[in-house]
C-alpha cells in the first residue's frame, strides 16, 4: 500500500473517534495543520456522525445513571494530551505547525540534530507512546534515503523541502501512507534539504547490509 498526499479515511475516522495513540494522533494533527483538503474530509466525517446522534432515539427508560453507563460505553475513546506550546516567542512564519512546535520545544531554528551519517541527521520526539517511534528527519538535497521496507505502517509528513519516490514528488504538507508492501527509495529534490516528520511502528527493514549493520546505532 502506498496512499499518497493525503490521509487515508481510516486515519482520519480512528482520528476523530480518538481511537490513535499519541505517535500516530500527533502525524495526523501535524498533517491537518497543512491540508485543507483533510481538514475538511474531518469535518464532513464529525458533521456526519453529529448527524447521526441526533437522529438516535431516546431510551424510554433513562435514568439517573444513563450519562455514566454512555461514558462506559465510550471508555476506549480518549482524547491525546496535546503539550502546551512554549510561551518563548517564535519567529513568523513559522515552518513547524502546532502541535509538533511544543513537542520539539521550537522551530527550525532552536533544534538540535543528531548525525546519521552521509549529511542526514534526525530528532527522536519523545511521546510516551510505546506503539511507534516518532522523528524529524533531515535529508539532504539529492540525496536519497537507504532504500527500506517497513515491518508496520510509516506515515511521512513533509514539512519543508521536498522529496520523491518513483515517479511522485511530495511536498510540504504531503504525506505518505506506507505498509510491508512497499519497497521504496526516496530522494530529496535538489536546491533544499527535506525535513519530514516520520512515524513508523516498527524499524525498517534496510536492502544494504551496512544500513543494517549500523542500525542498533543509529536507532532506525
Amino acid at each position: 500500500m502506498n496512499i499518497k498526499h493525503h490521509l487515508s479515511d481510516a486515519f482520519l475516522l480512528d482520528y476523530a473517534g480518538g481511537n490513535l495513540s499519541e505517535g500516530w494522533s500527533l502525524a495526523v494533527a501535524t498533517h491537518l495543520a497543512l491540508c485543507p483538503t483533510c481538514r475538511r474530509q474531518l469535518e464532513a466525517m464529525e458533521g456526519a456522525a453529529g448527524a447521526l446522534l441526533e437522529k438516535m432515539p431516546v431510551e424510554a427508560n433513562a435514568t439517573d445513571d444513563s450519562w455514566e453507563r454512555m461514558k462506559a460505553r465510550l471508555g476506549g475513546l480518549q482524547a491525546i494530551e496535546i503539550k502546551p506550546e512554549p510561551s518563548r516567542e517564535i519567529a513568523k512564519p513559522a515552518i513547524l505547525p502546532e502541535p509538533l512546535r511544543s513537542y520539539v520545544g521550537g522551530d527550525l531554528p532552536d533544534l538540535k540534530w543528531r548525525a546519521l551519517g552521509r549529511g542526514a541527521y534526525q530528532i527522536m520526539i519523545d511521546t510516551g507512546d510505546k506503539d511507534t517511534q516518532v522523528r524529524l528527519l533531515r535529508i539532504p538535497a539529492g540525496k536519497p534515503v537507504p532504500e527500506h521496507t517497513h515491518e508496520g505502517c510509516e506515515l511521512t509528513l513533509v514539512l519543508a523541502g521536498s522529496f520523491r519516490d518513483g515517479e511522485d514528488l511530495f511536498a510540504r504538507g504531503d504525506i505518505e501512507e506506507a505498509d510491508d508492501t512497499l519497497l521504496h527509495q526516496p530522494i530529496a529534490t535538489e536546491g533544499e534539504d527535506c525535513i519530514c516528520l516520520a512515524v513508523t511502528e516498527a524499524s525498517l527493514k534496510f536492502t544494504s547490509w551496512i544500513v543494517r549493520l549500523m542500525q542498533p546505532i543509529l536507532k532506525i
